[in-house]
């Protein structure tokens, strides 16, 4: 064990709280320093005994995410006690009712909303979404509660290296799924590519490294190329009275992985690494013109993409951000994209809600972060109508934190703003819910359209209904917003009701019939047979029709062959087990994986959405009727996973054995000549004796492309296998794909 010097450590969070009070000087009041120094010494007291991971006293915390809070975001006295006090009533012996006499009623409500509900929790419910729904709840009541989660969360990824790995999984994959998205919609951007980044490094440490270690290697040449880029433009503007400050910064790692795999190309391939920021000091009257006037000096000198212009200072987006974004070609023949606002602008960008509101304050008439009070307006609705189950309200909620937005108009010319992608269907449910009920399509600029047809920007939507018509199960399909899913789902719930009462009795009938005894056991077998996820969906669909309740028969059938195959009279013991013989899983040849803390040999299955092979990064997750399930980290899955289920993760890694083989995909792009196919086959069948499962080719104008499913042992086998396809005459480019 490390020695303590407790003396230094007082020392240290002597300074750490007197730099909580610097930073929070421009926003006190007479008497918050007070209150501020009692919150201090309460937590102190109450966290006196306790260390985090890493070993440090655990005070550390609530002073590094009050000072977030001050720091990053610009909140107040208000925000800075709760941020001291929010791990003090579920960690320790203080009371609710305590903070509320000592704080006031408002500290207490934002405390309440940042403590998790502890209880149990239902088998297949999850405890991060019921903590989520009930931060979300006090939304209704103040905005700060999720702000100051945001700041908790980010101190939490600042220090994440202390935490075992499954740990840091689960806690980087809840932030990616939720609170990344989350900052975003609030208009935290600095906040949000920091979660991102984090996400990465604790996910995929080697890429994330590699990033990091390209940007620092080519600082030097983006430093010159930067300086004689705006050298130009700042003589102009200084030429034309313009106060202003010019930044150039590279894109986040985050952000430069995602156009790396979005479009499939290496990090030297990513043409704009970077962005130019012109800062103006500007009255507000004068803003909009400056920007433009701004953005007339930059095209002077470079050529724009007339692609790439996003006006979002005459529309701002519905978190308030407001901005000029072109991207120019240099002398150099390199894009570079430029962003052009004001110091207030700026502010609200990078600090979002809570700039916003100190601009409102001042300016009511500001447009600034209207969307904002829309969007919270929406999610209040969507928490007081939502009776789902609380994953189903984080789909929902997690729907409406969408990047990108369209602006429509009605025909009456009122503009509404919708998410990228929303449909006629999402329109109409935006006007009213009994307008979405009936909607059978929609004129869009007097064109008749489908109710799934996609709105770009400046349409204008006329809705057409008619009382025949009511919603179904395909319209889920054809909508994005979460206001016309949950309306949707009402609707469906209700009918859905009649449907299960009714394929119950069905069911109790039938097997009455066979002499079949109708418990929950058998009912969860038959579930399992006809592989479906809850009874309620077997008995929606009897009632329905989908499932015909004559097809019970084979239930019996199957159940009754199990009994005669096996030789000693062993009962199918329960629902796992059945559902294992159901799908007649392989033999035990594959004992290569180690599993949970004592990294056991445990009976697993490999996911199909990912197919893990020995030495991928993977992890186990507890099925409910499946055994555990192991994916890759970064499986399509991993993520949602990870963040909604956390306590039925569990570790796994491979061991080193190699004799048994696995389904891996590899895709294949290269120039077509003749023979090439047959250079590829030897290449895989001669040289590295691998089975070929399938391979199909395309050839069009010149370009070959292909698919090729194989069997290797191992990660290591495949990179060899991948190196060696690489060198075939005419391949450019060997990828591995789910």
């Amino acid at each position: 064990m490390i020695p303590v010097d407790i003396e230094e450590e007082r020392k240290e969070i002597l300074k750490r709280y007197r730099r909580l009070l610097r930073q929070a000087k421009p926003v006190l009041k007479p008497g918050d320093t007070k209150q501020i120094k009692k919150a201090f010494n309460i937590s102190l007291e109450a966290h006196k005994d306790m260390r985090r991971k890493s070993g440090e006293p655990y005070i550390y915390h609530p002073l590094e995410v009050a000072l977030v809070c001050v720091e990053e975001i610009g909140l107040g006295t208000t925000s800075i006690i709760s941020a001291l006090l929010h791990d003090v009533v579920e960690d320790t012996d203080w009371e609710l009712e305590d903070i509320e006499r000592e704080f006031g009623h408002k500290v207490m409500t934002i405390i309440d909303g940042l403590t998790k509900i502890s209880g149990v929790f239902e088998y297949g419910s999850s405890q991060q979404a019921e903590n989520f729904r009930k931060m979300l709840l006090t939304l209704s009541d103040d905005v700060r509660v999720i702000l100051i989660k945001l700041a908790d969360r980010l101190n939490n990824m600042r220090t994440l290296s202390s935490m075992p790995r499954h740990k840091q999984l689960k806690i980087a994959s809840e932030t990616m799924y939720l609170y990344a998205p989350l900052a975003h919609r609030l208009g935290l951007y600095a906040i949000k590519s920091e979660l991102e980044d984090l996400y990465l490094k604790y996910t995929d440490t080697e890429t994330y490294k590699d990033i990091v270690k390209k940007i620092n290697e080519s600082k030097s040449y983006r430093n010159r190329f930067i300086k004689s880029f705006i050298q130009p433009i700042e003589d102009e503007l200084t030429r034309q009275g313009f106060k202003f400050a010019i930044k150039g910064r590279p894109k986040s790692v985050y952000s430069i992985y995602n156009k790396m795999k979005k479009q499939g190309i290496p990090f030297e391939e990513v043409y704009d690494l970077f962005a130019i920021r012109i800062i103006l000091d500007s009255e507000l009257e004068n803003e909009k013109a400056d920007c433009w006037q701004v953005y007339s000096i930059v095209t002077d000198f470079y050529r724009p993409n007339p692609d790439r212009l996003r006006d979002w200072i005459s529309t701002p987006r519905s978190n308030g951000y407001e901005s000029l974004h072109t991207t120019v070609m240099s002398n150099t023949g390199q894009w570079v994209e430029v962003q052009i606002r004001t110091s207030r602008m700026d502010e609200i960008a990078e600090r979002g809600y809570a700039a916003h509101w100190k601009y409102k304050e001042k300016d009511s008439s500001s447009k600034s972060g209207a969307g904002l009070d829309e969007w919270i307006n929406q999610v209040r609705s969507m928490l007081e109508s939502n009776d789902g189950s609380a994953i189903e309200f984080m789909d929902d909620f997690r729907g409406n934190l969408f990047q990108e937005e369209v602006f429509v108009f009605t025909p009456k010319g009122d503009l509404k703003v919708l998410p990228f992608g929303a449909t006629a269907l999402d329109f109409a449910f935006e006007i009213h819910t009994a307008v979405g009920a009936k909607c059978i399509g929609a004129k869009v600029n007097q064109r008749l359209v489908p109710i799934n047809h996609k709105l770009k920007n400046g349409d204008q939507v006329e809705i057409l209904t008619s009382n025949k018509q009511k919603p179904t199960e395909d319209w889920l399909n054809n909508v994005v917003t979460s206001r016309a899913k949950a309306k949707i789902k009402d609707a469906l719930r209700e009918e859905k009701k009649s449907a299960i009462v009714d394929g119950k009795e069905i069911v109790q009938r039938k097997m009455k019939a066979m002499k079949l005894e109708f418990t929950s056991e058998t009912v969860e077998q038959l579930r399992a047979y006809f592989e479906l996820k809850t009874a309620n969906e077997f008995y929606y669909r009897v009632g329905k029709g989908i499932i015909d309740p004559t097809s019970i028969k084979s239930f019996k059938d199957f159940k009754e062959n199990q009994k005669a195959k096996s030789k000693v009279s062993e009962k199918v013991k329960d629902e796992s087990t059945f559902t294992k013989e159901i799908k007649s899983l392989k033999g035990s040849d594959h004992d290569q994986l180690l599993i949970g803390e004592d990294m056991d040999v445990v009976d697993y299955i490999l996911a199909k959405c990912c197919n893990p092979i020995p030495g991928d990064d993977v992890f186990g997750f507890v099925t409910i009727n499946e055994g555990i399930k192991i994916h890759r980290t970064s499986c399509p899955n991993a993520l949602e996973l990870l963040s909604n289920h956390g306590n039925r993760v569990i570790k796994a890694r491979w061991t080193s054995q190699k004799e048994i083989a696995f389904l891996a995909g590899l895709r294949i792009v290269g120039t077509d000549r003749v023979g090439l196919i047959n250079d590829v086959t030897k290449v895989i069948s001669n040289e590295l004796k691998v089975n070929m499962r399938s391979i199909t080719v395309d050839s069009d104008a010149g370009i070959f492309e292909g698919t090729i499913k194989l069997y290797v042992h191992s990660t290591e086998h495949l990179d060899h296998l991948i190196k060696n396809l690489q060198q075939v005459e005419g391949i450019i480019k060997v990828s591995r794909f789910d």
